[in-house]
């Protein structure tokens, strides 16, 4: 999944951010600690939580809804709206053998007796089944399509109890993080055109109907592009949430949302969606004794997907040159305080997974000079950039989300970089909803894509690497492969590792994963980001994962305490 965020450089007026805010007068919110005021940097593309892979919907969703099964604060994987995680140990997950000869898994769980949708309906196996149809249907454009490929079938035992029928027995079976429950009695009539879905769905045409969420707040105000707000669901069965009204404003501009963190009239700023590490420091440098400030490493992955159909970095030799004259070390230092990894591949040393042998690209602009020489690019024009032999110039678009400060530092710093070895670089960015929601979902930007990708511990990347995950217009842009990479020797470890039971067998094929992405290079790694999360000395119960799955799931445990 991947994890966007905004920034905006500074310069602007209180007055201004009052407005920007829709508050009726700055600070009010400040003294009033029923109130919780969320300030982050990006507003969902689209609030239907099998659509689009988008953090800043994972994140409000979370607070509204639950899935069947995520992971906790400490990797470990947990039922949440189902009652008990089946196991083969448990006998709630069992083996069985299909007609291809193949073994596949049967896998029970049984929903939470006392879970209800807002407007009082029962969740129930009438909601998995028709969950199960939209998945299924290739023209529905989830985006985990994959997963729904994979049940071969569902049995409804009664209203709570179902049997998903998987088609292979995996070392993660159990995991049914996406597979998130949809409100038949409303979604039904949304979804007589499946073609038609994304535009009709309920959650972004009637997003305050009560009946689509389940979780210990409902949404009950949407400005869209600036504000939701929820308030507490009466129908949710478990603890309590402190806050009687949650507030997620939406502030691109990163030096709005300091300001108002520091007036107040912000209580807090998601940490995955707020400041990046650099303004996290420099945050913790001024005001560091009046809040509470964790810097959190994780599993987020920044990086450049490449367009491989793009007929100049379709050359490998292209693609090592590029890595190869970027000095990575230099950026994380020089941005982030060496507090953020470089990357050699998609797994992040923090992940068991991990393999110290996997190929490393050390600053080599000799050795990118060379590899760009060979590929016949060996000419330069009269601006110092390379041509071939027709006299094109060696020139690609980079393309990210428009304000974020932290990511157009990095632009700058890679533009000056591979101008030296005689590339150009033209910088495009666009808003989050639309570089996210069509640029790049429709695999339209013309050569790079900044973005980051955040998973869960020792998770496949079937989805980003697969042939099989491509997306096309075809698919309706189901899958995350936005690169057209193609590999078979990929895709054969892809399926292999999710077969391999064996904790060590499966090591290897992992560490064969990392060396093959590395030198194939389909993407540009650059380090793995860690998050700066600055809370008030009043704000309690937030426990940052380091993972896809977000602080907000555990949001009835956040509470207001005296400092």
């Amino acid at each position: 999944m991947r994890h966007l965020f905004h920034s905006k450089r500074l310069g602007f007026s209180l007055i201004a951010l009052c407005l920007t805010l829709g508050l009726s007068a700055c600070g009010e919110e400040k003294s009033n600690r029923d109130t919780l005021v969320i300030g982050m940097t990006q507003y969902p593309a689209t609030l239907n939580p099998n659509i689009e892979s988008m953090l800043a919907k994972t994140y409000v969703l979370a607070m509204v809804r639950r899935p069947l099964t995520h992971h906790n604060a400490e990797w470990k994987l947990v039922c949440s709206l189902c009652e008990k995680l089946p196991t083969l140990e448990n006998g709630l997950a069992k083996p069985e053998k299909l007609p291809n000869g193949r073994t596949g898994v049967a896998v029970t769980y049984t929903i939470q007796k006392n879970a209800r949708w807002g407007d009082g309906i029962p969740v129930t196996t009438k909601d998995v089944l028709f969950t199960y149809k939209v998945g299924k249907h290739p023209a529905s454009g989830v985006a985990d399509g994959e997963l729904y490929r994979r049940i071969l079938r569902i049995d409804a035992h009664d209203n709570k109890t179902f049997t998903l029928h998987l088609d292979r027995l995996t070392f993660d079976y159990n995991a049914v993080n996406n597979f998130q429950l949809l409100p038949a009695h409303i979604e039904g009539a949304n979804f007589k055109d499946p073609k038609e879905y994304r535009l009709r769905t309920a959650y972004d045409t009637d997003s305050t109907n009560k009946g689509l969420y389940f979780g210990p707040y409902r949404i009950t105000e949407k400005m869209t592009g600036s504000r939701i707000v929820l308030e507490p669901n009466p129908t949710w069965w478990g603890n309590k949430p402190h806050f009687k009204k949650v507030v997620i404003q939406i502030v691109e501009n990163t030096a709005a949302l300091e300001a108002n963190l520091l007036s107040g009239s912000i209580s807090y700023i998601a940490g995955e969606l707020g400041l990046s590490l650099d303004q996290g420091i420099a945050f913790a440098k001024r005001h560091g004794k009046n809040f509470n400030i964790q810097f959190k490493p994780g599993l987020v992955y920044e990086h450049l997907d490449l367009n491989l159909e793009n007929p100049f970095l379709a050359d490998r030799r292209v693609r090592q040159a590029l890595i190869r004259s970027i000095d990575r070390n230099q950026i994380t230092k020089k941005l982030f305080d060496g507090r953020q990894p470089v990357a050699n591949s998609f797994v992040n040393p923090l992940d068991w997974i991990f393999d110290k042998n996997t190929p490393r690209y050390r600053y080599d602009p000799a050795r990118a000079n060379a590899l760009l020489d060979s590929a016949g690019w060996q000419k330069r024009d009269g601006d110092g950039y390379r041509i071939n032999q027709k006299d094109v110039r060696l020139s690609f678009e980079l393309m990210t989300t428009a304000g974020n400060r932290s990511r157009e530092l990095v632009q700058q710093i890679l533009q000056s970089q591979w101008r030296k070895v005689g590339i150009e670089i033209r910088i495009r960015n666009e808003p989050a909803r639309v570089y996210f929601g069509e640029t790049v979902t429709k695999r339209k930007f013309k050569a790079m894509a900044m973005f980051a990708w955040l998973s869960a511990p020792e998770s496949v990347p079937r989805q980003t690497l697969h042939s099989n995950h491509i997306t096309t217009a075809a698919n309706n842009w189901s899958g995350q492969n936005y690169t057209s990479y193609k590999n078979p020797e990929v895709d054969k470890l892809l399926d292999g590792i999710e077969l391999e039971l064996d904790r060590e067998k499966r090591r290897i094929l992992w560490a064969r994963l990392q060396k093959t992405y590395a030198e194939d290079l389909p993407v540009i790694p650059l380090f793995f980001r860690a998050d700066p999360f600055i809370t008030p000395k009043w704000l309690k119960g937030i426990n940052p994962t380091g993972h896809q799955d977000p602080t907000t799931l555990w949001i009835e445990e956040w509470r207001a305490e005296k400092p």
